[in-house]
C-alpha cells in the first residue's frame, strides 16, 4: 500500500460502508463536503464500466480554519479525501495521510494541523 495512504478492508457492501464511514467521521468532529460518484461519472462521460467508487471529501473545520489562517493556500490540498471502493470479497476504504499531502507545503507549523488530523483519519479507519 501506499505510503500516503491509510487503508482497511471490510466485507461489508459500498452504500453500509459510505454509511460507516460518515458515523465515523462524525464520531471523530468531521462533516463531508463533497461525494463523487466516480463510477457513474466515468459511465456518463466515457461509458465505461468500474468497480463502485465514492470519493468523500472530509472537512475538520477547525482543523481547516486554522491550516488556512496559517497559510492561505493550502485549501488546494484540502479536504482530506476517503475512498470507498469496491474490492474482491468486500469494500476498500483508504484516507489520505494529511501529514503527506500538506507537507508538500514545506511548512513545519503546518504538522501540528495534519498530525491530529491524520491521528483522527487513522481511527476512523481502524474503527471499521
Amino acid at each position: 500500500m501506499a505510503d500516503y495512504v491509510i487503508a482497511t478492508t471490510v466485507t461489508t457492501g459500498q452504500d453500509e460502508t459510505i454509511a460507516r464511514v460518515k458515523e465515523a467521521l462524525a464520531v471523530e468532529g468531521f462533516g463531508v463536503l463533497s461525494e463523487i460518484d466516480v463510477r457513474a461519472k466515468m459511465k456518463e462521460k466515457l461509458g465505461e464500466d468500474m468497480v463502485p467508487y465514492m470519493i468523500l471529501g472530509a472537512c475538520h473545520p477547525p482543523s481547516a480554519f486554522k491550516a488556512i489562517s496559517e497559510e492561505i493556500s493550502i485549501g488546494v490540498l484540502m479536504p482530506c479525501n476517503v475512498v470507498v471502493h469496491g474490492v474482491e470479497g468486500g469494500t476498500a476504504v483508504k484516507a489520505v495521510r494529511p501529514t503527506i499531502s500538506m507537507g508538500v507545503a514545506g511548512r513545519e507549523d503546518l504538522a501540528d494541523v495534519a498530525g491530529p488530523v491524520e491521528d483522527a483519519l487513522r481511527r476512523i479507519v481502524e474503527s471499521l
